[in-house]
């Protein structure tokens, strides 16, 4: 299953974000807010403040929630959020994206917006029935969000760091039983 390319961004930044929130908070600081911003490049307006940013931080447990969620609860935590927005839907081409939607206009506080944005997102999801992309980390140690967006399911890793590490041990346990 392909998403659109702006599907897969806005699933792309809500993992990153819920992912901010493992050990160690990878989102604490004003600079730690402008690195998710050079990733993820959101438009309209942006504050860059410490007000922000803790709408960022507070926003992130409800994402995992969401992402998470079995198929019929998902729908109801995307219904949830689209019923409480202020909603102003267009089509728009901005920077070196082509046409997409803005489910609210670009005034909206950025927290709201990465809500409805991941909500929108996972309407493709439920749609195309592939909540199964969204899990957590196959690594026993990690609880982060893995997202498969590749076209044999084939990550279960958060990271390349849970990578590595997982492959590490496996050859070490294939050494030491040989």
């Amino acid at each position: 299953m392909n998403f659109t390319d702006d599907t897969e961004e806005t699933l792309r930044a809500a993992v990153w974000l819920v992912n901010s929130a493992e050990d160690p908070d990878t989102l604490e600081t004003l600079a730690d807010y402008d690195a998710f911003l050079a990733n993820f490049a959101y438009s309209g307006r942006l504050d860059r403040d410490e007000a922000e940013l803790g709408g960022l931080r507070a926003l992130r447990p409800r994402l995992r929630t969401m992402l998470l969620a079995p198929r019929d609860e998902m729908a109801e935590h995307v219904n949830a959020a689209l019923a409480e927005a202020h909603l102003a839907p267009r089509l728009v081409r901005h920077d070196d994206v082509d046409w997409h939607l803005h489910a609210v206009a670009d005034e909206r506080p950025l927290p709201e917006r990465v809500l409805i944005e991941t909500a929108m997102a996972l309407i493709d999801v439920i749609r195309a029935d592939e909540g199964s992309r969204i899990s957590i980390c196959a690594d026993d140690t990690c609880q982060a969000l893995a997202l498969d967006l590749s076209r044999n399911r084939s990550k279960r890793f958060c990271s390349t760091t849970c990578t590595n590490r997982n492959a590490v041990a496996a050859y070490r346990a294939r050494r030491a039983s040989a």
